[in-house]
């Protein structure tokens, strides 16, 4: 193998083993924002007006500390990713289906 090309290979593996960990890492950032979208979601009476979504969101979010708890991170980085997204969509249909606040 020439010179050259183990020069490359070396950093090219390194760099590739780090994009490897970092989709298995801790999902902090993921769990945070699934929270919150639960949070806000429920704030616009989403159990009310969207509640099989609210719901939804409320199971993945539940299913993503579990996997926390036992350290899948990979699951629970996609459980959260869900329970945001459902959280989102009952947040807006909670929103346009609840009647205008009074200032």
């Amino acid at each position: 193998m020439t010179r050259f090309r183990k020069t490359l290979l070396l950093p090219g593996a390194l760099l590739i083993g780090a994009l490897l960990s970092a989709c298995a890492g801790y999902p902090a950032q993921q769990m945070y924002d699934a929270r919150e979208a639960v949070r806000a979601a429920d704030r616009a009476g989403a159990a009310q007006y969207a509640p099989e979504l609210f719901s939804e969101a409320q199971a993945h979010l539940k299913a993503a500390k579990a996997s926390m708890n036992i350290q899948d991170y990979r699951v629970a980085r996609d459980e959260a990713e869900l329970a945001r997204e459902k959280a989102i969509e009952a947040r807006h249909k909670a929103e346009a289906a609840a009647p205008p606040r009074q200032p």
